[in-house]
């Protein structure tokens, strides 16, 4: 009697991946901004404007954004014109400015009742964890961006790092003045962080007629 060994099952796995687009998340564009800080202004969600508005100027990294701390921004009863953290990724210093709209959302949300005592700038509200986790920070950054009916996937936390810088490279060509702001080591890290390829250096070269 003749035994029929059968094939074996192989369970075929979808890719994590499918239907997501990947790759560098966009950076908001200015009407976008607009279009989210007035609706956070309208709904007086104190904590998210100011949260919003500080990841914009600060250009700083999910994890360091969430570690921020009240004194890093106030001092001597007011919040500072401008900051300097160390990144955590680096190592390394950064300096950013603190532009008045954000001064006065960071203002109000500083004296807010449920900011009394806390030490971090933006606290959580799960009582074992000190400060906002970048998950967390994540799913806020997702609610904005739903808010004004983007597509989410396209969006991400780093599209915050990058929407001011994107507007200072589009309007002034300097990837130097770039590079610092976001605090890069290697100017490469900043030509790859921009998406900056050959029709926008010929694009630059275009605007200058000698």
């Amino acid at each position: 009697m003749s035994i029929v060994t059968l094939p074996a099952l192989s369970f075929v796995r979808a890719p994590w991946n499918k239907g997501r687009i990947v790759g560098q998340k966009r950076p908001l564009l200015p009407k976008h901004v607009w279009s989210i800080r007035v609706r956070l202004e309208m709904a007086e969600n104190t904590r998210d404007l100011a949260l919003f508005n500080m990841a914009i100027d600060s250009k700083l990294r999910g994890c360091d954004l969430v570690c921020l701390k009240v004194n890093d921004v106030y001092a001597a009863g007011r919040v500072k014109d401008r900051a300097a953290v160390t990144q955590s990724k680096t190592r390394k210093p950064v300096r950013f400015e603190i532009t008045e709209t954000t001064r006065l959302s960071l203002e109000r949300w500083i004296k807010d009742p449920e900011m009394i005592g806390c030490e971090y700038l933006w606290p959580s509200r799960v009582h074992s964890n000190p400060h906002l986790s970048t998950r967390q920070y994540a799913r806020i950054m997702r609610e904005w961006v739903l808010s004004i009916e983007l597509e989410p996937s396209a969006y991400g936390t780093h599209s915050m790092r990058r929407t001011k810088v994107a507007q200072i490279y589009k309007k002034t060509g300097n990837l130097r003045a770039v590079q610092l702001l976001l605090g890069h080591t290697k100017m490469d890290s900043t030509v790859r962080y921009l998406g900056v390829d050959l029709d926008d250096a010929l694009s630059l070269s275009e605007g200058i007629d000698l």
